[in-house]
């Protein structure tokens, strides 16, 4: 049998054999010259009594934190204008979903029209000059021009192809194609597109607002890919790698257990409290649907599995620091026998001494404390 790691966050492996079971421990006078117990099949399904065998049972090492949702850095992005315009178009609110490349607001300013402008002005030259410089190159190899014709060919060609292409970059990030402008489809609005899909996470503009590339627009998060990060005491880091599985949950919540595993150990001490933090993956992206940025939760990161013979905690009851189980003998009755602990974990104890039992001898895991105290 091997545990679901989903108990982890709730229950610890104690080194110490059998530590919650000892404080739990009763003493009762010894009525009975007798080690059996019958059960009568009305009383087995009427407590609803369970049994089992000692079976080979995870038992897993674990560090525990607190720790809470975050967004890596490049799942956020911070959007402001290349250029400075005014703010003609915006219908977003915080919380709705973009997608990459998705028009976020407008801008309008008279100056985006110039630089389209200039751009064609350069274009023409270009074309005018290139043919030019090629023609002062033709003529100086038959030796009918001057070096100095070629030299001034070359240099106004290479002046105007630099604006040229400075011009078309600036239009490639006012999002206007120069592939495709021409005279009579200059404007004076240019798109602010998203540079990575999310939700909107923070509005710092309005319609008509003045805006220049040193203002933050609007902020997105993609909350698709959420990380975990968690402080972890440096006693716990020579436990830690990357790689190690990891159950969590978010704290004060019923949503059950989730599993992730070690992305990165940052093992730069905090100076104050002695933590450096982990880096926790979810497991399942689809899980971060349930989960926002800032929420708290508990971890437990494995760092060791041990499988051992074990049985459920309620097959052992504590009587006088000693261990007793209930062995079945036949299908009504019990015998009471001692038992020897080691380490509990996720509601399972050890049993250091299977070999006294013989293979599959069948245990009663549940009513054990109230059939041996009665």
């Amino acid at each position: 049998m091997f545990l679901s790691l989903s108990g982890l966050l709730f229950t610890s492996c104690n080194s110490e054999g059998g530590k919650d079971l000892r404080e739990q421990a009763i003493n009762i006078p010894d009525t009975s010259n007798s080690d059996h117990i019958v059960i009568t099949e009305n009383q087995f399904k009427a407590a609803q009594m369970q049994v089992d065998t000692i079976t080979p049972t995870a038992f897993y090492q674990t560090v525990k934190a607190n720790g809470v949702f975050t967004v890596p850095p490049e799942r956020k992005a911070s959007v402001s204008p290349y250029f400075s315009g005014y703010v003609k178009e915006l219908s977003l609110l915080p919380g709705d979903q973009v997608r990459k490349g998705q028009v976020l607001f407008t801008l309008e300013n008279p100056d985006y029209i110039r630089v389209q402008q200039r751009f064609l002005e350069a274009k023409g030259q270009l074309r005018y000059l290139d043919a030019e410089y090629k023609r002062q190159q033709e003529l100086m190899k038959d030796q009918i021009t001057s070096e100095k014709n070629l030299l001034k060919a070359e240099a106004d060609y290479s002046v105007i192809k630099a604006q040229y292409e400075s011009l078309k970059k600036q239009l490639w990030f006012m999002n206007i194609n120069p592939n495709t402008l021409s005279a009579s489809n200059l404007r004076s609005t240019i798109a602010v597109i998203a540079p990575i899909e999310g939700h909107i996470t923070k509005i710092n503009t309005q319609k008509g607002a003045y805006l220049n590339p040193s203002d933050m627009a609007l902020s997105i998060t993609d909350t698709k890919h959420l990380q975990i990060k968690t402080q972890v005491f440096e006693k716990n880091l020579p436990q830690l790698k990357a790689g190690q599985p990891v159950v969590f949950k978010v704290q004060n919540g019923n949503e059950g257990s989730y599993h992730g595993t070690v992305k990165l150990i940052n093992k730069a001490i905090d100076e104050h409290d002695r933590t450096a933090s982990v880096y926790i993956d979810l497991k399942d992206d689809e899980a971060a649907d349930h989960f926002a940025p800032g929420m708290y939760v508990e971890v437990a990161i494995v760092t060791a599995k041990d499988t051992l013979k074990a049985l459920p905690e309620e097959a052992v009851v504590a009587i006088d620091n000693d261990y007793y189980g209930l062995v079945r003998i036949n299908e009504t009755t019990f015998k009471q026998v001692g038992i020897k602990i080691g380490k509990t974990s996720n509601g399972y104890v050890e049993i250091v001494n299977p070999e006294v039992f013989e293979p599959n001898t069948v245990f009663l895991t549940k009513g054990t404390f109230e059939m041996i105290m009665q």
